[in-house]
């Protein structure tokens, strides 16, 4: 995949977003999604946390993608301990964010965030761009073992698409 693929998904997410909360009814928003626990609006929140914890990440990889590969296996190893308070605090969070942020101010986090990513990949050199680190994959199943900075900019479109065909909108 090349940057201007991700740079593209990237915006095809931030108005699929935009369109999909701006179309739903408070009924829809209320309503079970399939295969979760979430409503939709819990799990509108999901998939923009996910982006959220993209621009986290990025700034990890980068840092450990310059040291040793032992500093992220047992980072990773680490992580991969701890999976089930994680899971609780993700579900949780998730459940929580989508009940009390309102929807115009999810909109313009998404909005915000997305750009934010856009404006770095951007600007991303290519060394940048190939630094990696090993990844706690029992966390999520788009984690790979090692995932390189440009890696991370795709994964949140990865995890937001997977989420939007749970939607029962």
């Amino acid at each position: 995949m090349e940057r201007a693929a991700v740079l593209k998904e990237l915006e095809e997410a931030r108005s699929s977003f935009r369109n999909l909360l701006g179309q739903a009814s408070r009924a829809d928003l209320r309503r079970r999604s399939n295969g979760t626990r979430w409503t939709n609006r819990q799990l509108l929140f999901h998939m923009l946390f996910g982006y959220l914890i993209v621009r986290t990440l990025l700034p990890l990889v980068r840092f450990l993608g310059r040291r040793p590969p032992e500093w992220s296996r047992r980072f990773a190893a680490t992580l991969n301990a701890g999976r089930r308070p994680f899971h609780l605090i993700n579900f949780l969070g998730s459940w929580g964010g989508g009940q009390v942020l309102p929807i115009t101010v999810m909109i313009k986090l998404m909005d915000k965030t997305v750009r934010a990513l856009q404006h770095n990949l951007s600007l991303e050199n290519e060394q940048g761009l190939v630094l990696t680190m090993h990844f706690p994959k029992s966390w999520d199943p788009y984690f790979r073992d090692t995932m390189s900075v440009f890696d991370v900019y795709h994964y949140g479109t990865q995890h937001f698409d997977h989420h939007r065909n749970q939607l029962s909108l």
